[in-house]
């Protein structure tokens, strides 16, 4: 198990990892900067944003669905058009996108959240096949949202409160039956951020703060600690079998080395799946 340098551009708050399997690269957010980056055989790629967005899924090989600070939409990538599709809490310039995810049935997950983390002001929401859902409401920072190996539950986590939910799902992926707490991190004083399951149900969250990614068993029981050289590592995302891409960031660090806010590419035995596309 390793970990080294994927990406030496610094990210103020890199965030929203994704593999691309029709382009075999990854992509991730510098949320602050207002950028989407990755890398080619090329070296590396930027588009600049006109707002700022966190998270993605794949629609095909050239578009993307992204969650931005006004609601969803569409980036084409040959073109860098951006393409509106939904507004969500564009009336509220208080609040922006964070954490988001494609779940199994196709459709994506996002969370909203204060731009200054204002307490209780952020939500989960869902988009599938042309409905917009708010689902869970009071939420500080919304993370760590992923989808178990068969669709059925969801997992999710407010970072503020340290803790990790995990939600029934129905065959559409709709919530039922009541949330349940899965890891209560506050007594360690860890702080979830972004997470992905592995194969065999293994929940790999990172951990704000730790400058590492965790993956725990069903029971809640750390089995794997995977380190990267920043402090604030925010979210995983599995690529080919035995990569993963793990964003980091500069924020709330004073006087950050050079080793921070870095994208890292970490070497893993795990068994993995692939992470689905979304469709409109």
């Amino acid at each position: 198990m390793s970990a080294a340098i994927f990406d030496d551009r610094q990210c103020a708050l890199g965030e929203g990892p994704l593999w691309h399997p029709l382009r075999r690269q990854f992509f991730w957010f510098d949320i602050l900067g207002q950028r989407l980056m990755s890398r080619d055989a090329s070296g590396p790629l930027e588009w600049v944003l006109d707002r700022m967005a966190s998270a993605a899924a794949c629609i095909d090989r050239d578009r993307l669905l992204i969650a931005t600070e006004t609601g969803l939409a569409v980036l084409h990538l040959d073109s860098g058009r951006l393409e509106d599709l939904i507004a969500v809490e564009a009336d509220n310039p208080a609040t922006r996108s964070n954490d988001g995810r494609a779940d199994r049935q196709g459709g994506f997950w996002f969370g909203t959240m204060g731009k200054s983390a204002e307490a209780g002001a952020g939500s989960i929401y869902r988009w599938y096949r042309g409905q917009l859902r708010r689902l869970f409401t009071g939420i500080s920072i919304p993370n760590a949202i992923c989808f178990s190996p068969d669709g059925r539950s969801a997992c999710f986590a407010d970072t503020a409160m340290a803790q990790v939910w995990r939600q029934g799902l129905d065959a559409d992926g709709w919530p039922v039956g009541e949330r349940q707490v899965y890891l209560d991190l506050s007594p360690l004083g860890q702080e979830p951020d972004g997470a992905i399951f592995d194969a065999d149900g293994g929940f790999c969250c990172a951990l704000w703060g730790e400058g590492a990614v965790i993956r725990f068993d069903a029971k809640g029981q750390e089995t794997h600690r995977y380190q990267v050289g920043g402090k604030h590592s925010s979210c995983p995302a599995f690529g080919d079998q035995g990569q993963m891409l793990v964003t980091t960031a500069l924020q709330g660090i004073e006087s950050p080395d050079t080793h921070q806010g870095l994208t890292y590419i970490v070497t893993h035995d795990l068994n993995t799946l692939p992470e689905p596309g979304v469709v409109l």
